[in-house]
């Protein structure tokens, strides 16, 4: 029994989750970085749907998608740092 078969389906359906409450931070607490938290782990959703699909994506694709996302999460760890 090969146990990625169940753990990866289930990672991604949590990466949706906190996608999706990234999102309720943005529209319900009026948070901006709720936003780029969505952006991230939206990234992170999509790549791991291709890579459990076996498909492929042109590494200069990663490379760029994975760039945005950790600029995402540069900027809320930044703005959360100085939040008062």
């Amino acid at each position: 029994m090969d146990l990625s078969l169940y753990l990866q389906p289930l990672s991604i359906f949590i990466e949706a989750i906190i996608c999706t409450i990234a999102i309720a931070i943005s529209v319900v607490k009026k948070k901006m970085y709720g936003w780029f938290i969505a952006l991230t782990f939206g990234i992170y959703v999509v790549y791991d749907i291709v890579a459990f699909m076996d498909a492929s994506l042109s590494p200069s694709v990663v490379a760029i998608i994975f760039l945005i996302a950790t600029l995402s999460m540069l900027y809320v760890v930044w703005i959360l740092y100085c939040e008062k």
